[in-house]
Parts: structure tokens; C-alpha cells; sequence
């Protein structure tokens, strides 16, 4: 039986203008035990002001740990979202996030295809996403790590289309984190349905809930979005995901993707009531 642990993307406090520690402190407060970080490469200017939450892969990788021991979290994941269609950017992302995924002790990395360039068709785009995922696949059975595609850009906004990129490299560590927001705006299938065609290739689950107003306004025009609501504010069915997940056996990070630090309050308590059965105990 499938058995969740729930986490925080650290998007929570974006809106807030919170820096990585601001950000790991009041998450500790709320009361998460995981985090999702944001990495990027390079020293980007907000963060650096600390008035963004994204943490920057130039700076040591002991640093994150450090933080996150200083409040008595520890690192689910990493929201290393890289282009696959541009493997001159993603390959040393993406390499970059392992080797600081495996310094912070965590198992899965995330990411989607992001932006298809306009000069470049189908084909060549999978192509392109086979080189870019059979390189990947080798540093990540290196360091023993998952690169999780979740439903979010032009391919993937169908379970067709997420599993033709997961299945382009044979290999078990290029997975499925699955976007129960995103997955319910493309608005193409049914979501649960498509989580049960997924089920055995997730291995992480974005929590993020979408609001009625939100659903009014863009299921069906968009491929995702990057936050929700609170969890158990909107449209999602939380345990139904649940129960289509029942049969795998593996614990699964439920990592809130919401966008407020209200919502994330909210989001846990929702959560740790209404999961209950399912929480990692």
C-alpha cells in the first residue's frame, strides 16, 4: 500500500518576497518536516537580495543541508525544472541538481519539457528530449536519483504525451511526479483516469489544488499553472488520488504547491485530516 509524506514546495512564500532561510524557518513554524527547494544556476538578483526563495546551485552544496538542519527540516525533493528541448542548458542543470540532491539526501529531482522553440517540430523535439534524458538517466543511476516528469507544457498536458517522454530512455530512474493541478487544467482527460494510466511510474505527487474561480477561468486554455490554492479548497478529490494510488508500494512525498504562507497552513491541516490513512505514520 502506497503511504504519503507530506512536504512544502518553497513557491509558499514567493508571494511574500521571502528569501531560501525565511522561507525553510516558517515552513519548520507551520509545521512541514520536507521541503521542495527551487534551483537555479548562476546568481540570480532577487535571490540574492533575498527576496526570492530559489537557491542557487554556485553556492556549496553542504549550505542547503545546513539551513535545513538550523530548523529541523530535510529536503524531499528539488524543483530543478530544466528545458528538455535544450539539452545545452538542462544537461548541466539538471547534473548540477544531482550532485546537490545527493549532498542534501534526497531522492527525487522534478521537472517538465517546458517551452518547445517554434523553429523546432515534433519529432525533432523528442529527439532532442531522447539525448537530452539518455544523458540524464546515467548521471542519475549514478547518484541513485529520479528525474520526475510531471504534466505541465505542450506534450505532456495528456498522459499519451507524458508517458512517450518518460518511456524514450529505458531506464527506472527518469519517473512521473505527478501534478494533480496541472493535470485538472489541460482539461483533455479526466485526471483520475489519467493518474491510474500513470500510476506505476510516480514516484512524487505535486499537491496542488485549483480553485473554482481559477477552473472557470483557465481549465482548458492552459497546460499548468505555478501554484494553486489551499489543498481542500478547490476541485481536487483528495482521496480519490489516494486510492488510485493504493496498489503501489512505496512511499510517495505529497509536496503542497500552493501560494501564500496562509494557504500552506491550511494545506497541512487539510492534508494531515483527510489523508490520515494514507499519511507515513
Amino acid at each position: 500500500m502506497a503511504q504519503f509524506t507530506i512536504s512544502l514546495n518553497m513557491e509558499f512564500c514567493r508571494s511574500a518576497d521571502k528569501s531560501f532561510e525565511a522561507g525553510v524557518e516558517l515552513a519548520s513554524k507551520i509545521g512541514y518536516h520536507y521541503i521542495e527547494p527551487m534551483v537555479h544556476t548562476g546568481w540570480e538578483l532577487l535571490s540574492e537580495v533575498h527576496y526570492f526563495h530559489s537557491f542557487s546551485m554556485e553556492e556549496d552544496p553542504l549550505l542547503m543541508k545546513e539551513i535545513c538542519d538550523r530548523y529541523g527540516v530535510k529536503v524531499s525533493s528539488l524543483s530543478a525544472h530544466s528545458p528538455l528541448m535544450k539539452p545545452e542548458a538542462s544537461i548541466a542543470r539538471l547534473t548540477r541538481a544531482i550532485v546537490l540532491a545527493s549532498h542534501v539526501e534526497c531522492d527525487f529531482l522534478n521537472s517538465d519539457e517546458m517551452v518547445k522553440p517554434d523553429w523546432m517540430d515534433d519529432d525533432q523535439a523528442h529527439e532532442v528530449m531522447r539525448y537530452t534524458l539518455d544523458k540524464m538517466s546515467r548521471v542519475a543511476a549514478r547518484h541513485q536519483k529520479y528525474i520526475c516528469i510531471e504534466p505541465h507544457g505542450v506534450f505532456t498536458k495528456t498522459t499519451e504525451g507524458l508517458l512517450r517522454i518518460v518511456n524514450l530512455v529505458d531506464s527506472p530512474w527518469i519517473q512521473v511526479n505527478w501534478d494533480t493541478g496541472n493535470s485538472y487544467l489541460a482539461g483533455l482527460e479526466d485526471p483520475y483516469e489519467g493518474l491510474e494510466r500513470v500510476r506505476d511510474y510516480v514516484y512524487h505527487i505535486h499537491a496542488k489544488d485549483i480553485s473554482i474561480e481559477h477552473s472557470e477561468a483557465e481549465r482548458g486554455k492552459v497546460t499548468g499553472t505555478p501554484v494553486g490554492c489551499a489543498c481542500g479548497d478547490g476541485v481536487v478529490n483528495w482521496k480519490r488520488v489516494a486510492q488510485i494510488m493504493e496498489p503501489v508500494d512505496r512511499e510517495i512525498f505529497l509536496s503542497v504547491e500552493c501560494g501564500t504562507i496562509a494557504q500552506a497552513e491550511r494545506s497541512l491541516a487539510f492534508l494531515q485530516t483527510e489523508l490520515a490513512p494514507w499519511l507515513k505514520s
